[in-house]
């Protein structure tokens, strides 16, 4: 262990530090509940696994997953007795170090690309999360903000959905005229 490292005197400052959790022996803020919420989700997974097949032999459909979600969830419930006999960390909040607003606001834009991702389509979506996402973070001019979220867009959209194919949702936004479009500028000009 680093002999600088004071604990709970110094506040983290976004830099990473070898100890898990940050503290030895002690528990961060929201811990406790994350442990809990693995134990839960590992435990509903099992139940899932169960209903596959149930438990009638070692070669049953359902007896890897079975096995599998069995460890996972032994082990998240060993992970969360063993953080909750820790000692709380005084010196952090759950706002303020561990999940602070600027994290909130990107959950929730993520969340709405989700939502926005299928009626909207990629392009759009992408836009839109790009321009709220670039404007939030870097704070420069709209004129920066819009040439680095075209910028940024057209490379994308050109990367993956020409040079790579990949299907990604067109939504309301005429994509495969725009392909074609670029197909007889670059065939036209060979």
């Amino acid at each position: 262990m680093d002999t600088d490292f004071r604990g709970d005197r110094d506040h983290h400052d976004g830099t990473s530090d070898a100890t898990p959790g940050g503290y030895p022996q002690k528990r961060r803020p929201g811990e406790l509940g994350f442990a809990a919420f693995l134990s839960g989700a590992s435990l509903f997974l099992l139940y899932s696994a169960y209903g596959i097949s149930g438990f009638e032999s070692l070669s049953a459909p359902g007896a890897v997953p079975m096995a599998t979600t069995l460890v996972m969830a032994v082990t998240a419930l060993l992970i969360t007795l063993r953080t909750a006999q820790q000692q709380r960390v005084t010196s952090e909040t759950l706002a303020k170090d561990i999940l602070p607003g600027t994290v909130v606001m990107f959950i929730g834009f993520l969340t709405v690309f989700g939502v926005l991702l299928q009626p909207l389509g990629f392009v759009l979506t992408a836009a839109l999360f790009l321009l709220v996402s670039i404007k939030v973070l870097a704070r420069k001019s709209w004129v920066y903000t819009i040439g680095v979220t075209i910028a940024s867009l057209v490379i994308i959209w050109l990367i993956f959905r020409v040079v790579f194919t990949v299907l990604l949702p067109a939504g309301i936004l005429p994509e495969a005229e725009f392909i074609q479009l670029f197909r007889n500028l670059v065939s036209g000009a060979a």
